[in-house]
């Protein structure tokens, strides 16, 4: 039976539990659809959807539009995440409110129950082989880590198949650094994440759909908002023309 949030009180409640004495990191990822698996953009589509070639046409498009050209691929995979184009990333969270408001924040599934995912990205990774005996050890896309997880070297080597991996990248712009945001990176196996783990690494929460309304209005309580996730003008005009409703 997966864990009911009804209230931050609970949720509070529900994760001195899980967590207890654990002392690595942990992440959060929140859902809009309690059934939803944890599978990356890029993975689903029914049809054959090539990485490479949506880094080639976002490069044509975006080459005069940022204002610093990313260094390596990495980095553009990164920026193609932000921009919503499809990527084998997942965003996380090291934020449980961030996580929960992006679980309910959508009010067109409200008519479904939600889910709150935690993560511990430490043990995610030992499943990849990744140990080290260093506390709270993540490695970032600048890592020899992960040099089998970019785009040139999965392509080249269509029979190596790894499990996904947590990473951590540099938060060079407002939004991620708001978001306190956080990633996993698939390689060639499709299987959604949940699938590679057990309880161990990642707990599922259900959120049910008569209690959005409530967390809602909590997480507003607390200045949980568009604006605190986006810091962006947009954000700003969105908030006043709810106020105005």
């Amino acid at each position: 039976m997966n864990k009911e949030i009804n209230s931050l009180s609970e949720l509070i409640t529900i994760l001195k539990e899980d967590i207890g004495t654990y002392s690595e990191d942990v992440w959060f990822r929140g859902q809009d659809c309690f059934d939803w698996q944890l599978t990356p953009g890029l993975f689903r589509y029914t049809t054959e959807v090539s990485e490479t070639s949506l880094l080639t046409r976002f490069k044509q498009s975006a080459s005069l539009l940022i204002d610093t050209s990313p260094k390596d691929d990495f980095d553009w995979l990164f920026l193609m995440q932000h921009y919503g184009v499809p990527t084998r990333l997942l965003d996380w969270s090291e934020s449980p409110l961030t996580s929960l408001y992006f679980a309910i924040s959508d009010e067109e599934h409200d008519d479904k129950d939600s889910a709150l995912w935690m993560l511990k990205p430490i043990e995610l990774n030992k499943l990849a082989n990744i140990k080290t005996t260093e506390k709270n050890y993540i490695p970032s896309f600048d890592d020899e880590y992960l040099t089998n997880y970019n785009i040139q070297n999965v392509n080249s080597n269509k029979k190596l198949e790894m499990s996904p991996v947590a990473t951590i990248a540099t938060r060079n712009n407002s939004r991620i650094q708001a978001q306190l945001g956080v990633f996993t990176i698939h390689h060639l196996d499709k299987k959604p994440l949940d699938e590679f783990c057990s309880n161990k690494e990642i707990i599922k929460y259900l959120i049910p759909k008569v209690s959005k309304s409530l967390l809602r209005k909590e997480l507003d309580l607390l200045s949980v908002n568009k604006f605190s996730l986006f810091p962006e003008l947009s954000s700003i005009g969105e908030i006043l023309k709810k106020k105005l409703s």
